[in-house]
């Protein structure tokens, strides 16, 4: 199948969809391939996801089983054979890139999964990256791949990067009201790639090659990084100075230009922002530039947890209570508000930090019911309910996460004392702000 017969069966919809890795990303994707009427296939190694999947039933708090049983009916299904990637006319990656124990670009997932793609790669597919990474993984990493197995890409097979920009929860954009970055390996790749998102995206911005993609990707990320890093480090300054950082920032919010209000919290979380920066400096090394701007508020973020455990740990002491041995309740464990994402939360450091020195740890989280199992972080609790009684009985209550079904009146009433990190108290004898 040439390049314009791959356009023809994508645009008439008869073109076979596969999405690779069904977790935040590769989820919504693959339903929203499935609604506008493609068939499609996910891909998956973890047993437990497909089998819920083919059950109906959803794997992500903010999509409703209804959906996923929707796309059921209209033919979609999950599996971990990938020897049916033959059957695929659209190969879609959305699977992590985190980094390693030395915060440098862990891209074994990518090359994991295109190995084991590559034994059923065929003529006529095109194949998208949708992981952040850094600028050159596409041309660097994937394309030889490919062409180590006599594909041609821009010929043969049809290499694209396009970022992934889901923000789970947000109920303002959906997958298809968010703009698509499209970067092709060739003109043609391109052509294949504004075809391929056009049917399920509103609009579509085309960029001149993948690493332009991916460079605008890390950009995205690392402005929302350095922002936060320098709101954080003004909180500290205003704790200094005994200002409210959270009434400056409503304050400032009212200049009709020229101002962005960021939000100041315990640390960075998510997928991306945490984790982005270090790609593009890592890879900046390479061409002898240091990103010191980046590094800075990477440091300063870094650092944020340690800041919330220096005044929890004080607040704690003016009561005469060491925080060993002393009960400690987190309120949300997720890594931003009215979400059940707990990707590289720092709510889940403060919790170790606890635990490490010694306090009796627990959380209340309404959309986390029970602590998950994950590869660095573990904690054998499920939610506590959050009840006068409840918070009567713990030294500290530290609001890490503020989800908007926690009852603050409640909650400010009945706690001896809260170490607040979001600004969601007013001042109080019983509150510290973090």
């Amino acid at each position: 199948m040439n390049r314009v017969e791959l356009i023809d069966r994508i645009n008439n919809k008869t073109a076979t969809i596969g999405v690779v890795g069904l977790g935040y990303v590769g989820l919504p994707l693959a339903l929203r391939f499935s609604e506008v009427g493609y068939p499609v296939l996910g891909f998956d190694i973890h047993a437990g996801k497909i089998e819920r999947l083919n059950a109906g039933e959803t794997l992500i708090e903010h999509i409703p089983s209804a959906a996923v049983a929707t796309a059921r009916a209209n033919g979609f299904s999950a599996t971990n054979d990938f020897s049916r990637v033959k059957e695929i006319d659209a190969l879609i990656l959305c699977v992590p890139t985190p980094l390693t124990k030395h915060r440098e670009p862990d891209l074994s997932f990518v090359l994991d999964t295109l190995a084991s793609l590559l034994p059923n790669l065929r003529r006529g597919q095109v194949v998208s990256l949708e992981s952040t990474t850094y600028p050159g993984t596409t041309d660097d990493e994937l394309k030889p791949r490919i062409e180590r197995k006599g594909l041609v890409v821009g010929e043969d097979v049809f290499l694209i990067y396009s970022p992934e920009r889901e923000d789970p929860g947000n109920a303002n954009f959906t997958t298809s009201s968010i703009p698509k970055i499209v970067g092709g390996t060739t003109a043609a790749c391109q052509a294949v790639g504004v075809a391929l998102y056009g049917q399920v995206i509103d609009k579509i911005v085309p960029v001149s090659s993948t690493r332009a993609a991916e460079l605008t990707k890390l950009l995205e990320n690392i402005h929302r990084a350095v922002n936060i890093g320098l709101v954080n480090e003004m909180k500290i300054v205003a704790d200094k100075l005994d200002i409210d950082i959270h009434e400056v920032i409503a304050a400032a919010a009212t200049k009709p230009f020229g101002f962005t209000a960021y939000q100041p919290g315990p640390g960075l979380g998510g997928h991306c922002i945490p984790i982005d920066p270090f790609y593009l400096t890592w890879k900046a090394r390479e061409y002898g530039v240091h990103t010191r701007f980046i590094e800075l508020a990477g440091e300063v973020n870094s650092a944020m947890p340690d800041y919330v455990m220096t005044k929890l740990v004080g607040a704690l002491n003016d009561r005469l209570k060491p925080l060993k041995g002393s009960k400690v309740l987190v309120l949300g464990i997720a890594y931003k508000r009215n979400v059940d994402d707990m990707r590289e939360s720092p709510s889940i450091i403060l919790m170790e930090k606890l635990r490490d020195g010694g306090a009796d740890v627990a959380y209340a989280d309404p959309h986390v019911p029970v602590f998950p199992e994950t590869r660095e972080h573990h904690f054998d609790l499920s939610s506590v309910e959050v009840t006068p009684e409840t918070l009567a009985s713990y030294d500290c209550v530290l609001l890490a996460t503020d989800h908007d079904r926690f009852d603050y009146a409640m909650i400010g009433e009945h706690s001896a004392l809260i170490v607040d990190t979001r600004g969601r108290f007013a001042a109080a004898a019983n509150v510290v702000k973090a």
